[in-house]
């Protein structure tokens, strides 16, 4: 599942996170091209991810709060706002 993606995969029992900072339009990008591999490796083996139970968190004030799809579709975001710098994306499925 995590074979050649970008940024951390963390698994257990039927949640999967993807987690990274984005400070750029190219770690955005690295995001994306993470979901797009996930999304295949199910695909592949006739899994599917709970759309509805995916979420972008961002943390910061200064956040551009970057979109980002899955299935089609956007995923909603959520706001964080605490005083570190990093923008964290995490999406679980269940």
């Amino acid at each position: 599942m995590d074979s050649g993606t970008e940024r951390t995969i963390s698994k257990f029992a039927d949640e999967t996170k993807l987690c990274g900072v984005v400070n750029t339009l190219e770690e955005r990008d690295a995001i994306q091209r993470d979901l797009d591999k996930l999304e295949r490796w199910a695909r592949a083996n006739l899994m599917k991810f709970n759309q509805a139970k995916f979420k972008v968190l961002h943390l910061d004030h200064g956040n551009p709060k970057h979109k980002y799809r899955m299935g089609g579709g956007w995923i909603e975001t959520s706001v964080c706002l605490q005083p570190r710098k990093p923008i964290t994306f995490w999406a679980a499925s269940k």
